[in-house]
């Protein structure tokens, strides 16, 4: 059978038709400049339009998008910037946050949930007297002191200019001229916890230019609450705290970093970087002239404080992260989520220093804490519950006291034979050595521990010390009142009447305390001589430790006046009754 022929498939059809557009694709390649000298093709109406209204602009020299694509940088875009300022406020329950698009800056960050010391009206975290001299809050810090001026004293172009917004709100400034660039932008929602992402390009490249917090809180109304400024950060669980004198102006302190800021006894400002490992800190100290006395409105007198700042970012390239401005309360501060840390909590916690005695001082804090919220809703009857508590809990050791006081005055006379008899023999003489054999003898066969007297005393100071710290970290006794107590953590103003109740109840104790192997008139001196150094030492120091110690001394009254009046401390008392009437003779 004939193979079946499709008509248009006829023998060389292919190739006579490639033939064809290979002709007609030369000749009209060659027709072009033809075409274009004789038939030119108008321009379309809009570009007629742009080429009749716009100037001639010179293309940019060819160093500019080399330098912008070697660094990664945007290139320097059309002049953008504010004509006039403007203020832009973000408010929350928590805050009231007053931007300026000067510099792109705080100028006013108030913490509605807290008073300001000695003024009326809520707390306001900026240091106005500070930072109109050092800077302002979310002011950017540069090396370069000519670009740091510049970058705080602009008028940036604000996305949200002379409104007032409620958080969850995010706010945008930026500012650029023919050679910088500058982006900050900042979110905010109903916590303390704030974004950031900020970028500056000078000629083409990436600065080193971080956001700050220069100038110090405004909380800080006296000497002694500048004093308790530092620096703290950390990486993994290693936290270092920097107080003044250890901080240089402009120092770097590269990373990787977790967390860093400056910081003061009750509140922080703590910026979180999104990337550690790229994460530096330069550290800011300034001088401030203050008044002496904050009390006294019309003094003129000044004193010299030192004043603390932070700048933390990535000095390499655009930074982006979280900020913590608020209370170091320790339960807000284990909210706040810290990733990558290894060894330690993944919150801000460690901004709370209990110090050394932080293993007591802070199971003491969450205890208090527990009684102020479910047994008593006021710090100073808290206190007073807590401590009646630890007093009763230590009674044993009292007792334990007393016994071994007791042992001692019995053995007190065979020990001060044994001491005659080595007494013609001088410290250094071998023989010497023998009477302490005697005497370790004698404790062992009685029965006497010679630190059993001292062990109950030196229990109780870890207590009072960290009571001291602890009054002196946690914030919720900030401004706690208790009865004419203003300050819990403050120290109480005249007439002192704490301080006072504290020396007479210890008077008191002492009195009634049987002293064991003192002479009588040593220990008339001592009974006086010891509140007396206590209560000069106390006097000035947080009014909550002067409650604690004042209603340990009054329970420990009631606990001698019951303890005399037992076998055990009418034997010791008449003991000491004899020795006193032998001394007389």
């Amino acid at each position: 059978m004939a193979e079946y022929q499709n008509p248009q498939q006829q023998p060389g059809g292919e190739g006579r038709l490639l033939l064809i557009f290979l002709v007609t694709f030369l000749l009209i390649m060659a027709a072009q400049p033809l075409l274009k000298k004789y038939f030119p093709t108008p321009p379309p109406p809009q570009q007629l339009q742009q080429q009749a209204t716009t100037p001639t602009v010179p293309p940019p020299p060819p160093s500019a998008p080399a330098a912008a694509s070697k660094s990664g940088a945007p290139s320097p875009s059309v002049a953008r910037q504010a004509t006039s300022e403007s203020e832009t406020v973000i408010e929350s329950n928590l805050y009231r946050i007053t931007f300026t698009n000067r510099g792109a800056q705080v100028k006013s960050w108030i913490l509605k949930k807290f008073d300001n010391d000695g003024e009326n009206g809520p707390l306001d975290l900026v240091n106005s007297a500070a930072a109109a001299q050092y800077g302002y809050p979310l002011s950017l810090w540069t090396y370069d002191e000519d670009l740091r001026g510049k970058l705080s004293s602009v008028l940036y172009v604000g996305s949200q200019a002379g409104q007032t917004i409620h958080a969850p709100a995010t706010v945008t400034f930026e500012y650029s001229d023919a050679d910088l660039t500058v982006r900050k932008t900042f979110t905010f929602d109903d916590t303390y916890v704030a974004k950031f992402e900020t970028s500056v390009v000078y000629k083409g490249s990436y600065v080193a230019a971080i956001p700050s917090w220069p100038s110090g809180f405004g909380d800080q109304s006296s000497q002694a609450f500048y004093a308790t400024s530092l620096i703290t950060y950390q990486f993994n669980k290693n936290i270092e705290r920097l107080p003044i004198k250890k901080i240089s102006g402009g120092g770097t302190i590269p990373g990787p970093l977790h967390w860093a800021g400056p910081n003061d006894q009750y509140f922080a400002a703590i910026f979180i970087p999104d990337d550690p490992v790229t994460a530096s800190m330069v550290t800011l100290r300034h001088s401030l002239a203050v008044a002496r006395d904050p009390q006294q409105k019309n003094s003129t007198e000044k004193v010299n404080v030192e004043l603390l700042g932070a700048a933390v970012g990535n000095i390499h390239g655009p930074t982006s992260g979280r900020l913590f401005v608020g209370p170091k309360e320790l339960e807000l501060l284990q909210k706040i989520f810290v990733p990558g840390v290894s060894g330690a909590d993944n919150d801000l916690t460690g901004l709370v220093d209990f110090g050394w005695w932080g293993i007591i001082a802070k199971p003491l804090f969450i205890w208090l804490r527990w009684t102020y919220h479910h047994m008593v809703a006021n710090w100073g009857w808290a206190i007073v519950i807590q401590t009646i508590i630890i007093t009763l809990a230590l009674l044993p050791l009292r007792i334990m006291q007393m016994k071994s006081m007791l042992k001692m005055q019995r053995v007190a006379p065979q020990i001060k034979s044994i001491q005659e008899k080595y007494k013609k023999y001088s410290l250094r003489d071998p023989r010497k050595a023998a009477m302490n054999e005697e005497i370790s003898a004698l404790y062992k066969k009685e029965g006497v521990n010679p630190a059993g007297g001292c062990l109950p005393m030196l229990i109780q100071m870890p207590f009072l010390f960290a009571y001291y710290r602890m009054l002196a970290t946690a914030l919720d006794l900030r401004h706690a009142h208790w009865l004419w107590i203003r300050d819990l953590s403050a120290a109480e103003p005249i007439p002192y009447i704490l301080p006072i109740i504290m020396i007479v109840s210890m008077l008191v104790v002492q009195r009634m305390t049987p002293q064991a192997g003192m002479d009588p008139a040593q220990q008339r001196m001592m009974n006086v001589m010891m509140p007396l150094m206590m209560g000069f030492i106390f006097f000035r120091l947080a009014a909550g430790l002067n409650l604690y110690y004042a209603v340990v001394n009054v329970i420990s009254i009631a606990q001698q006046a019951v303890m005399n009046r037992t076998h055990l401390g009418r034997e010791m008392r008449e003991m000491m009754a004899k020795r006193a009437r032998k001394k007389d003779k």
